[in-house]
């Protein structure tokens, strides 16, 4: 399907038998996720590496959550990256929190979920700013979680912060289902026009409808990214395994590849692999 191999830049491991994740009781998620299943979901697919994101623990779980998923990679090199949670919002009393999550090597960004923040100027409340700008001292980016309509904020969040890398997750999650491309276009325009965000394509099938969607509904979405970022700061994610709600992982592959089929060979490679080695600096993990 493709010819280089994938380093998937959002894939969820985790076990609530060992971490507690309320969000998930009673869904189809609430089972372990772990490198096994994530193999028999690939479908053939080739998957060099992936980087885990934090998976929404109960809080004052990140740390445990966090420890188990670096034991996790000590058995198999294919976790490359980590990306953490941490209560942010504390503002500097959040440091010992970043000391702990730095000194696991593997540890290359933080993530404080915003998308349920039903203030939608949570981002911009001065704790949560001041807990923000200390992760360039820890070498450490911010994945950002949000809706659409979250996103206008979320501007000037990172204008407010231009020493942080930040990296949007989902696309910034589009009313896909709704059919509709703004304000979310325009948001995605101003939001490109900063040079330290970056984008995930990823998640984009979970914001279409789950039973109906169609590839040539999420085309216009993976497009306009891609014209606003470029291939310099776009990488590919699965979101493994919600994605398993909508799609199998060949899927979303296979979809990426169609609608950017005029892409170059550099441009793919960029997209599927390279960009996330670069932008999650994991080249230099030990």
């Amino acid at each position: 399907m493709l010819d280089v191999p994938i380093i998937d830049a959002h894939v969820h491991l985790y076990d609530p038998g060992r971490i507690r994740y309320r969000w998930m009781r009673g869904t189809r998620l609430d089972s372990p996720h772990l490198l096994a299943e994530f193999d028999g979901s690939r479908g053939g697919v080739e998957v060099a590496g992936l980087v885990w994101i934090e998976a929404g623990a109960d809080p004052g779980q990140h740390e445990q959550e966090a420890s188990l998923v670096a034991g996790l990679a000590a058995a198999d090199p294919r976790i490359m990256g980590m990306v953490a949670a941490a209560p942010l919002e504390h503002g500097d009393g959040v440091k010992a929190d970043l000391e702990k999550l730095a000194a696991l090597p593997l540890v290359k960004g933080v993530r404080r979920l915003l998308q349920g923040e039903a203030d939608h100027e949570f981002c911009l409340r001065p704790g949560f700013v001041e807990g923000l700008k200390l992760l360039p001292g820890f070498g450490l980016s911010f994945d950002l979680c949000v809706y659409h309509h979250q996103l206008y904020n979320v501007v000037e969040l990172v204008r407010r912060c231009p020493d942080v890398r930040f990296i949007l997750d989902h696309i910034g999650k589009p009313a896909i289902r709704e059919g509709r491309l703004d304000p979310w276009r325009t948001d995605i325009e101003r939001l490109a026009a900063l040079p330290n965000v970056w984008c995930k394509l990823s998640g984009v099938v979970t914001e279409a409808d789950h039973a109906a969607w169609t590839r040539e509904q999420l085309r216009p979405y993976i497009r306009h990214v891609v014209e606003q970022f470029g291939f310099d700061r776009l990488l590919f994610g699965s979101d493994w395994p919600v994605s398993k709600l909508t799609h199998r992982y060949a899927d979303w592959v296979e979809i990426v590849a169609w609608a950017l089929a005029d892409c170059s060979a550099a441009e793919r490679r960029k997209l599927f692999r390279d960009n996330a080695i670069a932008f999650y600096h994991l080249d230099d993990a030990s």
